[in-house]
C-alpha cells in the first residue's frame, strides 16, 4: 500500500501553528533525524509519510502530486498553478500564516493613492523617458493579474525571489 504523503512547514511560526492544528486534532507530529531532518511521522499513523519543506516546496509537490496533502499558502498555490481549480482541491481555510499582499509606491509620488493613479503616472513616465516603471515581486502571475484588472499597463515586472523592498 502507498504511504499518504503529508506535507507541513519545515520551520518557523507555520510549523508550530501546522503541529498545533494537527494535534488539536488527536495527531501528533513527531521529527525523525532531529530538528534539522525533512522528515517526520505521524503518531499512530504508520502509513502516513511527513515531509517537512518550505511552504513554496510544499505548493509545488501538490501542483505536481508529489505530495498528497499539504499545508501551504493558497496564495503559493495559485502563483504556481495556472490553472488552480482544475490541478488542487483547497481542502480546509487553516485560519493561520496569513499574508498581504499589497502595492507600494514611493512617497515622492505624492498625488498616488489608487491603481488608476498609478497607471497615469506610469504612463506619463513611459512617455518622457520610454522606460516603464518596475514593480517588484515573487508574485509575477498574481501581479499581473491584479495590474490587468486594475487595467494598469506601462510597468514591467522585476522578478525578486528574495527580499522585495531591496530590489
Amino acid at each position: 500500500m502507498t504511504s499518504l504523503i503529508l506535507a507541513v512547514p519545515s520551520k518557523g511560526r507555520l510549523k508550530e501553528q501546522a503541529e498545533e492544528f494537527f494535534a488539536k486534532a488527536g495527531f501528533r507530529i513527531e521529527a525523525i533525524g532531529g530538528a534539522r531532518g525533512y522528515f517526520a511521522r505521524m503518531a499512530g499513523l504508520p502509513d502516513v509519510e511527513v515531509r517537512l519543506l518550505s511552504a513554496s516546496e510544499i505548493a509545488a509537490g501538490v501542483i505536481s502530486g508529489d505530495i498528497h496533502v499539504g499545508v501551504s499558502g493558497e496564495d503559493l498555490l495559485r502563483e504556481q498553478a495556472g490553472d488552480l481549480d482544475r490541478v488542487v482541491h483547497l481542502l480546509v481555510p487553516l485560519g493561520f500564516g496569513r499574508a498581504d499582499l499589497v502595492v507600494a509606491a514611493p512617497k515622492s509620488w505624492l498625488d498616488v493613492e489608487t491603481m488608476a493613479d498609478v497607471d497615469d503616472v506610469a504612463a506619463r513616465m513611459e512617455a518622457s523617458t520610454g522606460r516603464k516603471i518596475r514593480v517588484a515581486t515573487k508574485y509575477v502571475r498574481s501581479t499581473r493579474r491584479f495590474f490587468t484588472e486594475e487595467g494598469v499597463g506601462h510597468y514591467r515586472i522585476v522578478e525578486s525571489a528574495g527580499a522585495t523592498e531591496g530590489a
